[in-house]
């Protein structure tokens, strides 16, 4: 079997830089901001190899992965693996939009 492409959605890049940005502000520093990006990364081969270790959410076919205070909500298919959002976990759930 083929390796699954990573595929971002933009509203998935936006959030990514967003969050990486905040934590710039915020720490004055990029140190964790780098340490959450290899993390991310780090889970995003993970779900490459086994793309059913997310959680199963509402949404049929979309699954969310746990890292740290996010969750990275993706779906899949025999081709691909489609990072549709990150999501921080201490906001309000009721600002989620997934797609």
């Amino acid at each position: 079997m083929a390796k699954r492409e990573i595929i971002w959605s933009d509203k998935a890049k936006v959030k990514l830089y967003e969050i990486l940005e905040f934590y710039i502000e915020r720490n004055k520093s990029k140190t964790y901001s780098i340490k959450l990006y290899k993390k991310i990364v780090k889970d995003i081969k993970l779900i490459v190899k086994m793309p059913n270790i997310g959680i199963k959410t509402d949404l049929e076919s979309v699954r969310g992965l746990i890292v740290e205070n996010f969750i990275i909500f993706y779906e899949y298919d025999a081709d691909n693996i489609t990072i549709l959002t990150i999501w921080d976990s201490r906001q309000d759930p009721d600002n989620l939009i997934i797609k």
